[in-house]
């Protein structure tokens, strides 16, 4: 289901930055979408990290195999060494399986998201093993779909800004915030867009 707010976000979007808007134009049928599961939301995004989209995405199709039904209590009764040959670092297993534990003991309080603002969960969120801010502010632009989220560590958007901002030159921290001012408060959206001039094929958290 497309956010409610996305096509009020487009149309701000589109008036306060034209490079980006012309980045909306031409795709203009594609939006976010949710996956809805915040246990596979999580999962997910432990899975992509430090790795490129089209590698993270074959390692999830292989744990979506060997895990049919994606839940904790899945994920716990299959052996480490068959999530290790998913293609998941030693590491990662160790988190998807400590997330796992989390969220069947009800370590994890889901209810109490919705409520809480966009600083609330990542503090939550990071406190767990293998969750940093980037994870964190994954699970708010897929799961909790808030609006005005900038990952400025993302790998993904520093390219985009890079290409498309500063003609292929590095971007800081502090000049890819000065340009997102323009984008507030929808700098999800932006994100988003900005994610599909690299690759229009839309990542799944």
């Amino acid at each position: 289901m497309k956010p409610r707010y996305w096509e009020r976000a487009k149309r701000d979007l589109a008036r306060n930055d034209p490079r980006l808007g012309a980045i909306i134009r031409r795709h203009p049928r594609a939006h976010l979408v949710s996956r809805g599961d915040p246990f596979q939301t999580l999962a997910r995004s432990i899975v992509g990290q430090q790795i490129s989209v089209k590698a993270a995405q074959a390692v999830w199709q292989r744990l979506a195999a060997a895990v049919p039904q994606m839940t904790p209590q899945a994920l716990l009764a299959r052996d480490r060494s068959r999530l290790r040959a998913c293609g998941l670092s030693q590491r990662k297993v160790e988190y998807v399986t400590d997330l796992a534990l989390r969220f069947r003991d009800g370590a994890i309080h889901v209810a109490r998201w919705p409520a809480m603002s966009d600083e609330e969960v990542i503090a939550e969120l990071v406190g767990v093993r293998g969750i940093g801010r980037w994870t964190a502010e994954m699970f708010l632009i897929f799961n909790l779909m808030r609006p005005d989220v900038l990952p400025v560590d993302d790998l993904g958007l520093q390219r985009a800004i890079s290409l498309s901002y500063r003609a292929g030159r590095a971007v800081s921290e502090a000049a890819i915030r000065r340009i997102a001012r323009a984008w507030q408060p929808w700098r999800s959206v932006a994100t988003w867009y900005l994610w599909r001039s690299l690759d229009p094929v839309p990542v799944e958290y």
